[in-house]
């Protein structure tokens, strides 16, 4: 048997440790409000020197790697890079709320991006048409945009690429998103017995088919525009489901009933930011560009040649219709690096010397995926 003073004895230093660490806990956070307070008193005297708050990207990506670099645990590097981000994004917002264009609804995984980039003390806007997301940033009505670029399973989005083209906006960062599907419903359930139809977008449904057969083999999978018009249809239908992000259950006061459902685990969206400004060189950057070749054998590979004479690695080389003749393609590259190093800016200098068509669509921080 336990001897009850001992246990008597322990309970009281238990006791008194769980108090000294509180104590240290109050102390430790009064002096990151005091330190915070100091940044954002710097942050706004920056603001003065520049007459007015400027976001730049080049300057955030430094500021997240180097916090990154010096983190040494219990927190994650992920769990580091969503607090900062949200110290600057609030330090920002005092002397200048940021705009952020979307393609809305609410709730959806591009709203999600746009915060993560951002920061919730940005104000983001849902807008009806990939068209008008470009279009409230290139007439100055939005500072910014977050647009989707490319899924891991479902390869590139077409209109963003499209958009890309002919847009006079440029490219200021980039991130990727890991798509994680739920399972929600208007009132909270253990059994999945009642559903009798789950909503979802068709890509969303087919991306968790496994697990629909396993789950809900006999409920019914009804494609919709979007995750969130799936998710207003659930809110208002209790024999009904939708598979949105979490972001959608949180908008539209739905109960999650099973999390990450999605059949592949390397389902990720990368997002890029648009804006009218040039980005100055974060240390590790990525430059993106269009450009096409003369009709003719062996003009694209001799096109891209440059690269590997300067030692500029290709990371990515899509090509599209170029819609502006039959069989004419234009291709998008990805590359690392900033159009102010030397050896990016010769071995650019001499693809315009052959190619019919380039256009730089930004030089930007580097995401780490």
């Amino acid at each position: 048997m336990a001897d009850p003073k001992l246990s008597k004895t322990t309970a009281q230093e238990d006791e008194f440790r769980l108090s000294e660490l509180r104590h240290l806990i109050d102390r430790v956070d009064r002096e990151v409000l005091g330190l915070l307070n100091q940044r954002a008193q710097a942050a706004a005297e920056i603001g003065v020197i520049k007459h007015g708050a400027v976001y730049r990207p080049e300057r955030e990506a430094q500021v997240l790697r180097g916090v990154q670099d010096a983190n040494k645990g219990p927190l994650s590097n992920a769990t580091v890079a969503f607090l900062f981000r949200e110290i600057m994004s609030s330090c920002l917002a005092l002397e200048q709320s940021l705009k952020i264009a979307y393609l809305g609804p609410l709730g959806t995984y591009s709203e999600q991006a746009a915060i993560r980039q951002f920061g919730h003390a940005a104000s983001v806007l849902p807008f009806e048409s990939l068209d008008e997301v470009f279009h409230q940033v290139e007439s100055r009505h939005c500072q910014y945009a977050v647009v989707p670029v490319e899924n891991s399973l479902g390869g590139s989005v077409s209109t963003t690429l499209d958009l890309l083209l002919a847009t006079p906006l440029k490219i200021c960062g980039e991130l990727h998103l890991r798509i994680r599907h739920q399972l929600m419903t208007h009132v909270s359930t253990e059994n999945l017995s009642a559903i009798r139809r789950v909503y979802s977008h068709a890509q969303s449904l087919s991306q968790c088919q496994q697990w629909l057969s396993s789950h809900l083999p006999h409920v019914e999978r009804i494609p919709v525009a979007s995750n969130a018009d799936a998710a207003t249809r659930a809110a208002a239908d209790p024999l009904s489901a939708a598979i949105a992000g979490e972001l959608a259950a949180e908008r539209y006061a739905l109960k999650i009933q099973a999390t990450d459902i999605e059949d592949s685990a390397d389902n990720t969206t990368r997002f890029v930011v648009l804006g009218t400004q040039e980005v100055g060189p974060s240390g590790r950057d990525k430059t993106s560009m269009v450009l096409s070749a003369p009709n003719r054998p062996g003009a694209i590979h001799k096109l891209l040649e440059p690269l590997a004479l300067h030692g500029v690695s290709m990371s990515r080389l899509e090509s599209r219709p170029s819609r502006t003749g039959l069989w004419e393609y234009v291709f998008f590259v990805d590359i690392e690096g900033h159009t102010s190093e030397p050896a990016l800016k010769k071995a650019l200098d001499e693809m315009r010397a052959q190619a019919s068509f380039l256009k730089v669509l930004g030089s930007y921080p580097l995401s780490p995926l």
